[in-house]
């Protein structure tokens, strides 16, 4: 961010430059940084939907239990199991997603 607010006030610092260059000079400033976060936002977003279909799998399969005439205290363990079992994998794709996101990130620059 630094970057570009640097990058765009060198823009506004050009006395020669229309207002039309002056702005697309700061469009050009701000296109990295609309990138990278495109980038980090796509990614977490990604996470987030497997992380929540996940969830719904273990939903699902309670409610299935629940009307199989499962009893609804071992139902709830077992989606409390199938519920923290999501978190762990979760937990375990961190740093892969981490290491993309930077990989990425390094890309821009």
């Amino acid at each position: 961010q630094g970057a570009m607010f640097r990058c765009s006030a060198r823009c506004c610092e050009d006395s020669a430059a229309s207002m039309q260059q002056v702005q697309r000079c700061i469009e050009r400033c701000h296109a990295p940084l609309a990138q990278a976060q495109a980038i980090v936002t796509a990614e977490l977003e990604h996470f987030q939907d497997r992380l929540s279909r996940c969830t719904l799998h273990c939903n699902d399969k309670a409610k299935d239990a629940l009307e199989a005439g499962g009893a609804e205290v071992r139902v709830r363990g077992q989606l409390d199991a199938c519920l923290a079992a999501c978190g762990d994998d979760h937990l375990r794709l961190v740093p892969a997603m981490t290491k993309k996101m930077k990989d990425s990130l390094a890309s821009l620059q």
